[in-house]
């Protein structure tokens, strides 16, 4: 018998899933990577360390998600938000004299002022108004483990930013299959009149082969990963 499928339903007004982002250019991939979805399960076991046993026990499964966009009054899929980009300057404008203002102002990883001051220009990218089913494989007990934590979390949910709430429970049920979870996805989105929008498999398939770089082998302060192919369906 082949391990069993948590399936996730990730939806919000806004969703940020960063993939190759730096400090000053935080973009979002178009739909929510597998370290994404492994670190929103650790948040839910209030996990803050490596979880290199955790995460390797993860590591192979299948992961298998469809997006999908709302529908218009008359039925019809709405084209897809474009990213939205939301300019942030962080540590402006405090006092570096004030003792409680200068906690506020980044400092190096030593703890000293930065070069040329600590104030920093960032831009953050944001996926509007989507939803994603993720059925995601694991072994039973930690499948089990994760769907009891994602209900009741040690730590607030978000779906890759703290201003990314979700707004629908997250958790749908465990099932035998990708295809039995996907078709619980699917009952879903057509009860909150959401359309297809696009497929994204795990391995080569017929489609856009991408290369991700999202298999996290230890989280915490030294972030590991290896790559992952996935492929991209635009047509059901």
């Amino acid at each position: 018998m082949s391990d069993p499928y948590l399936l996730l339903w990730l939806e919000a007004p806004l969703q940020s899933w960063g993939h190759d982002s730096k400090f000053g250019r935080r973009d979002s991939l178009d739909f929510p990577t597998k370290s994404g979805v492994l670190g929103l399960i650790c948040c839910a076991r209030g996990a803050g360390g490596e979880e290199n046993e955790w995460l390797q026990a993860w590591a192979d499964m299948n992961m298998h998600l469809v997006a999908y966009v709302p529908r218009d009054r008359q039925g019809e899929p709405l084209p897809r938000q474009p990213l939205m980009r939301d300019f942030h300057m962080v540590g402006s404008g405090y006092d570096d004299r004030d003792p409680w203002a200068s906690l506020l102002i980044p400092k190096t990883s030593e703890g000293k002022k930065a070069v040329g001051g600590g104030t920093k220009m960032t831009y953050r990218y944001y996926l509007q108004d989507m939803a994603y089913a993720v059925a995601l494989q694991g072994p039973a007990t930690l499948v089990d483990e994760a769907a009891k934590a994602l209900v009741n979390p040690v730590w607030d949910l978000y779906l890759g930013r703290k201003n990314c709430v979700p707004t629908e429970f997250i958790v749908q049920g465990i099932y035998d299959s990708a295809e039995l979870a996907m078709q619980t996805g699917q009952k879903l989105a057509t009860e909150k009149n959401r359309a297809f929008s696009f497929r994204v498999r795990q391995g080569e398939h017929e489609g856009e082969v991408l290369t991700l770089t999202d298999i996290p082998l230890q989280f915490g302060k030294d972030k590991r990963y290896r790559d992952r192919r996935v492929t991209v369906q635009r047509s059901e």
